[in-house]
């Protein structure tokens, strides 16, 4: 496998420009994964590396070789897409292996390659078949091993298990988190869903109009985002956004209900600021006190022993709340919702973190 780095990449469509100054390393061994909403540059970025995509500016090395201007075939990596791209008239082991075909590779090795990446995936039993004959996880599984065999550098993965049912995802999720380790593969991954990146990925990229917001461990973007929109991006059901105003003295609740704040580093008393806190660090309180806030519940999703109260405070602000057990809420009560105090977020004017 091999390291991949990107140095102030940039990428335009005409005068649209998607990619800006992307800086990004992925470790030898890696597993990294890109998010974002929508038109934010994760997939246009992955497609740059692979070659998809020429570049407007910077540097692709792969290996210690810079491969801008390489062909995709070149660059010794192998792409698994959101679609299947299985020829329906071939078997699955002639699927896994015409990659290898076309290049010229053996017919004894390419039987061999196929073979070691069937017994990996569990797919021996499914050589002879063709892909209308297998199921949505099965189909994923053949893509996948057509790029094992390849033994490329880097596997790049946009969107792999989005067009599977949930259960599916689940079990593929797993099955790919346990070919990273048997691979020690270098992976560059993209996916819109959050399970997928917190559970796959050595550390997460958070992407927004073409630029990296941030990237770090996933439970370090999760309990630290370096701003409004990677808080708010970050975590499901997303993290509750109330205003607060900076005190000198300590955290609580001014008489006029306002939330108010200890001073954090890099603030003055009197500012306006944004406090963010997830669902799990809200909870249901019996009475009024520090950090407590009238409430009335609007809607109660139970998940089983968890789930989640949607609030509406005095404000007219709706927040989300963790529940556990039998809480005998339901919608038009009136309750309190208490703030863990060692659990806030600040975030200033400009959006940034603050402390």
């Amino acid at each position: 496998m091999a390291e991949v780095v990107i140095e102030k990449l940039s990428k335009s469509f005409g005068s649209v420009e998607v990619l800006k100054d992307i800086d990004l390393t992925v470790g030898d061994g890696a597993f990294v994964v890109l998010v974002g909403p929508s038109g934010c540059g994760k997939s246009t970025l992955l497609r740059s590396i692979a070659g998809l995509e020429d570049v407007s500016g910077g540097a692709i090395t792969i290996g210690g070789r810079k491969v801008n201007d390489l062909a995709p075939a070149q660059r010794e990596i192998a792409m698994v897409f959101q679609s299947y791209a299985l020829y329906p008239h071939m078997d699955v082991a002639a699927n896994m292996g015409f990659g290898l075909k076309f290049a010229g590779i053996p017919k004894a090795e390419i039987a061999a390659r196929v073979s070691e990446a069937a017994r990996i995936l569990q797919l021996e039993p499914l050589l002879k078949r063709r892909p209308r004959e297998l199921s949505g996880g099965q189909r994923q599984r053949v893509a996948i091993g057509r790029a094992i065999v390849r033994k490329p550098q880097v596997f790049l993965f946009d969107e792999p298990l989005s067009n599977l049912d949930a259960a599916l995802r689940i079990n593929t999720r797993v099955e790919i988190a346990k070919l990273h380790k048997l691979l020690a593969a270098t992976i560059v991954y993209v996916t819109h869903d959050q399970v997928e990146a917190m559970t796959l990925a050595d550390k997460i990229v958070v992407m927004n109009q073409g630029r990296i917001e941030q990237q770090g461990k996933p439970l370090d973007l999760y309990y630290r985002p370096a701003n409004l929109f990677v808080a708010g991006f970050i975590g499901s059901p997303a993290m509750n956004f109330l205003k607060g105003e900076v005190v000198a003295g300590g955290t609580g609740l001014g008489a006029d209900g306002r939330i108010a704040i200890a001073l954090p580093p890099g603030a003055t008393p009197g500012m306006k600021v944004t406090l963010g806190i997830r669902p799990e660090h809200m909870s249901i309180a019996v009475g009024g006190g520090d950090l407590h806030l009238a409430a009335t519940v609007e809607l109660v999703e139970r998940l089983g022993e968890t789930g989640f109260a949607h609030l509406r405070l005095a404000s007219g602000t709706v927040v989300i709340a963790e529940i556990r057990g039998e809480t005998g809420l339901k919608t038009g009560d009136r309750t309190h919702v208490a703030l863990d105090p060692a659990h806030l977020h600040l975030f200033g004017a400009d959006g940034r973190r603050l402390g």
